[in-house]
């Protein structure tokens, strides 16, 4: 998940985010981005130095700028809460990351107040006056690149109301956790998609000219072998000029006696008997559809199932040879 949180001052979007960090979550504040900034200016950090930092970012850069800098941190693997979202750019910005959910943190003024009274931090208002004053110059602007609070509050997907005491707000986090998690159950890739994704990062290896191509070898669920294609090991790569006729940019079907390069389920085949490993009745995935040279070397490893992404124009009688043999051949076609 990654949860972003919007609300107006001391509503307890930073004691949500505090309850998430203990649950595993990482945490990132869009205030930190001006933070950082602020710091390598050598400016005091004061809640007017933020807001004028802020809006003097956003004009500079685009409203999203705080939201597009740390956005930049995230990766797929961690949960996240994004506290600080004020500006509805930052929303859109954060939108873009497919886990995003944002939370609006409630609270009444007058309990709002007297957090930020208890809490006593540098730069904070005093008075009711104040606080008022800080609170229309975060609320409202016309000017896009300046804080608008009100706007972003309203892109909420979710609503936490803070009015009660701190335990009857973790319920309620603990009861939005579990409502997201069940909306966001992030569906898991089928067998044919995850071994075919792998096929396709082991074609990021090819030193190939003409085309990338791999294949990975799978048995009970389990890669067994790989290989992409390329010039022989301890070769010349084709990409540094090792092939002549791929260098060449010789045409489909053609000079196919002059080719330096191995094929990419020739290599996943040589690679396990190598390495000493039966592929006995295991399944061959492949980027592209085996030519006629790679069927006979599947079919005489015991190779039991071929699944392709893509179709090779050449392999009419690689695949009446796998009919004939009785080898399941299918395609399974990912982007």
């Amino acid at each position: 998940m990654i949860i972003g949180l919007t609300g107006e001052n001391c509503s307890g979007k930073g004691t949500v985010a505090e309850y998430l960090k203990k649950k595993s979550f990482y945490y990132y504040s869009l205030s930190d981005v001006i933070r950082e900034d602020l710091s390598t200016k050598g400016i005091e950090i004061t809640r007017d130095a933020l807001i004028e930092r802020g809006n003097a970012l956003r004009q500079k850069y685009g409203s999203s700028v705080l939201a597009v800098r740390t956005a930049a941190k995230i990766q797929a693997d961690k949960n996240y809460v994004i506290d600080s979202i004020r500006n509805p750019r930052e929303v859109e910005e954060l939108r873009k990351l497919k886990r995003f959910v944002l939370i609006k943190v409630v609270s009444l003024s007058e309990n709002r107040f007297k957090r930020m009274t208890a809490r006593n931090r540098e730069g904070d208002p005093k008075t009711l006056k104040e606080f008022t004053r800080v609170e229309e110059l975060e609320a409202v602007n016309k000017d896009s690149s300046k804080q608008q609070v009100i706007a972003s509050m309203k892109m909420a997907d979710k609503v936490l109301e803070n009015d009660a005491q701190f335990q009857d707000l973790f319920k309620k986090i603990d009861l939005l956790l579990q409502e997201l998690r069940m909306e966001n159950k992030k569906k898991r890739p089928h067998w044919d998609e995850y071994f075919m994704n792998i096929a396709k990062v082991v074609a990021s290896r090819s030193n190939c000219m003409k085309r990338h191509v791999a294949a990975v070898i799978v048995k009970d669920r389990r890669v067994i072998s790989t290989g992409y294609n390329g010039t022989p090991r301890g070769l010349k790569n084709c990409d540094e000029g090792g092939c002549p006729r791929c260098n060449e940019f010789a045409e489909a079907g053609a000079r196919l006696d002059e080719c330096l390069c191995s094929h990419g389920e020739e290599n996943a085949l040589i690679q396990a008997a190598y390495h000493g490993i039966s592929i006995k009745d295991a399944i061959l995935y492949t980027t592209f559809a085996p030519c006629l040279m790679c069927a006979k070397m599947i079919i005489n490893a015991g190779i039991k199932e071929v699944v392709y992404n893509i179709e090779y124009p050449l392999n009419d009688t690689a695949l009446n040879l796998f009919q004939q043999i009785g080898i399941s051949l299918r395609q399974f076609k990912v982007n």
